[in-house]
Parts: structure tokens; sequence; C-alpha cells
């Protein structure tokens, strides 16, 4: 059974986290949310911080590099068991707290800081996460220590993953990649791009494929960096892929085609990193919350979680409201990764996780510059910030509306094509 309470081994990292995100992203997260599209170099320090954690094994798995999944027999090396006395009736699996559980925290108390600036940081991009979820042990080698962005949105087909137009044909040892790919995170700067492909259209979400494309491919061709409304910190680009050629070997997963479940490999992508989406979302809307109950408290309005809200002053009864979905949204996120550390099929899980946190966020955010009244608004605090990088964790990774269609399909039982 899954333990709510931090594991003990974690407790320094998320510590360390919160640190970072207090200490480093506050200063700067106002200078390049201005700077858009400029590298925000201090993170070069964050990540050598982040890879001598993870070179140790003190840092448990501290970004979207390390999310993986446990196989059936057991979890993966480096996960520890979970608080308790650690005895199990016989034949019964131990609970795994693993990098899945690990990564969530770290990333929710990092974006606590900044979502854009957490996006930026070196080798922990969502490209990063695909590798982690779905590529073979010789193929994680080969790509450790880089920076890996990932490409699944065209022009045209929005969040329909299934509907993808990039086609990859092969030419002997060599696949040939033509298409379109835009609002890739991380695009600019990472120095592979996880490109997702057909290899048959006629065919549809069956034949698509992941491909570990290397930025530096002459064939990949940056068309724009995207101005956005939030999370400036992070470049998000658009690429043309014209006759890109990429090795074989670097195709992630079975190069089959498999009528029946093809499309799984592929999507298991999505059941490792919505829950890291949804941690993210949680870091934004804890800062919300804790800034708006700070400002709050200056001008004499403290929430009491023990009296009963029609007894308090509304913006109390209402910081209140927004805490409680907080923690629902939480404990969905934790669960999800529980169930990826522990082996579990979690795809309904994940989006319901990714689906309450990013609404949340959103209501938090939008909410918490309503109650904090004209100093929300201005740019004194980091709250109007914040509203504007809210919205973007209700978009990305799936919307609103896939998650929730994702599940009504495996609570109802219908497949894609009985519920659209």
């Amino acid at each position: 059974m899954i333990d709510l309470d931090v594991p003990k081994k974690f407790r320094p990292l998320v510590a360390q986290a919160r640190g970072m995100a207090e200490e480093v992203f506050w200063p700067i997260s106002r200078k390049y949310d201005r700077a858009e599209h400029e590298y925000p170099a201090e993170l070069d320090l964050v990540s050598a911080v982040i890879d001598g954690m993870s070179d140790s094994g003190a840092g448990q798995g501290a970004g979207a590099s390390s999310s993986t999944r446990a196989s059936d027999d057991g979890a993966q090396e480096g996960d520890v068991a979970a608080v308790g006395s650690g005895r199990k009736a016989k034949g019964e699996r131990a609970n795994r707290n693993g990098s899945n559980l690990s990564s969530v925290l770290s990333i929710l108390e990092t974006c606590r800081g900044d979502v854009g600036l957490t996006l930026s940081i070196p080798r922990q991009g969502l490209g990063n996460a695909a590798i982690a979820a779905v590529a073979t042990e010789e193929q994680k080698a080969r790509y450790a220590g880089k920076w890996a962005a990932m490409a699944i949105t065209e022009p045209e087909t929005g969040s329909d993953s299934g509907a993808i137009r990039t086609t990859a044909v092969r030419d002997g040892d060599e696949y040939v990649l033509n298409g379109e790919k835009i609002y890739v995170t991380a695009g600019e700067r990472a120095e592979l791009v996880v490109v997702w492909a057909t290899l048959d259209r006629s065919l549809g979400k069956q034949a698509i494929k992941s491909f570990i494309v290397r930025r530096d491919n002459p064939g990949m061709k940056l068309v724009r960096l995207e101005h956005k409304l939030g999370i400036r910190a992070s470049d998000t680009a658009a690429f043309s892929l014209q006759d890109c050629r990429v090795p074989a070997e670097d195709l992630l997963g079975d190069p089959e085609i498999k009528i029946e479940g093809g499309f799984g490999g592929a999507m298991q992508t999505f059941d490792n990193t919505r829950p890291l989406v949804a941690a993210m979302a949680l870091g934004l809307t804890r800062a919300c919350l804790d800034k708006t109950g700070e400002l709050l408290a200056q001008a004499g309005v403290v929430a009491d979680p023990d009296r009963p809200a029609n007894v308090q002053p509304a913006a109390a009864a209402r910081l209140l409201q927004m805490e409680a979905d907080y923690q629902a949204a939480y404990l969905l996120a934790l669960r999800a990764a529980w169930m990826a550390d522990n082996g579990k099929p979690n795809s309904m899980e994940a989006s319901m996780a990714k689906a309450k946190a990013g609404r949340t966020c959103v209501d938090v955010a939008l909410a918490c510059v309503e109650l904090a009244g004209a100093t929300g608004y201005a740019e004194t605090e980091l709250l109007e910030k914040w509203a504007r990088d809210s919205k973007i964790l209700d978009i990305f990774e799936g919307t609103q509306q896939i998650q929730l269609l994702v599940v009504a399909r495996r609570i109802l039982g219908y497949s894609s094509k009985e519920l659209k």
C-alpha cells in the first residue's frame, strides 16, 4: 500500500530542491521572464549540482531524466522500500518508492520557484524522461548526460497524437524523417530531440514511433522560437524535418508495427511524464498559496483550518478551499508516480493527476491574483507572472480535455475509436 509520507531518504533531496527554488530561482525569475530566449547561465551550476547528486546516489532521482518504470519482477536498481516495518506477507511484493516519486517531489519544489527555469535545466528535459521510459539499456548508456527535448505536436494535429503526419521511411540502416514539429520545449538548447513519427500513415496510431535525433542533424532545421504568454525563460521551438536521416539504432523501443497495442510503447512516455507535469503544476500552485497567505496575513486575514469556513473572512475561506484542491491534486500525483515505481499500469491515474493538477493550478493562480488585489496584478510580486505561467500546465503533455477523455475511456472500457 502507498505510504503518503515523504520517504526519509528523499527528504534531503526535497530540502535541497526547496532551497534551490528560494535561493536561486526566485531572485532571477523576473529577470528571465523579461529576457525571453536568453539562456539562464545560472542553471549551469544547478545542473552540475543535480548531476553530482545523481552520480553519488544522493539524488534518488533528482529530475526528469530519472523517471523510468519498474519491471514486473521488482523495482529498478536504487529504489528503496516504503517507510514502515519492512515486513511483508509471504509472496507479497514490497512497496517501492523509486525515481518517479522522487522526481515528482523534487520537481514540485523547483517549480515552486519557477516553471520556466525548471524546464530549462540542462539534461532534465521531457525528452530525457521519454528516453528513460522506453529506451533500451544500450540507448540509455549511449545518450547518458545528453539534454533531450521532445517533439510531438504538429500543425493541424493538436492534441491528437495519433494523427501525427511526420513520416519515417526505412532506408537501409537509416530512417528518413519528413514533417514539421511545433511547441518543442527546450528545442533550441537541447542536444537531442525525441521526434514522434509514423512508419505508415494508413495504419494510424499503431505505426507511430519515437526517434532520437541529434540537434545538429542537417535535416532538422530550426524555423522559429515562439513568443509566449508564460514560462518565458524556457525556449519553445518549431522545426522542419527535410530528408532527416536518423540511424536505425536510434528508434526508441520495438521497430515492428504491431496492430494490437502498437501505440502503447510510445504512449508509455506520457504515463511517466504526466505525473511530472502534474508536479510542475503543484509547485506553482504551492507558490501561489504560500505567497497569498503571506500577503493576507500582513493585512490581518489568517486562514484557520480548524474553524468552519462560514465563520471566517471570505478571503480566508477561499484560501482554505484552494488548499483542499491542492491536497487532492498532490495525492493523485503521488499515486501515479508510486504506481510507476511499482510496475503498475498507471495511464488513467497519470491522466487524472495531470488533469486535476493543471486545472487546480490555473484556478488557484488566477484566484490568488484576485485575492491580492493591486499587489497581485503588479510586478512587485511574482503572482502575476505565476498566473501567466499556469496556463501551459493545463495544456502541454495533453490538454485538460484529452486527459478527461483518457480517464473516461479507462473507466467505461471504450477504445479510442469508440469514444472520441
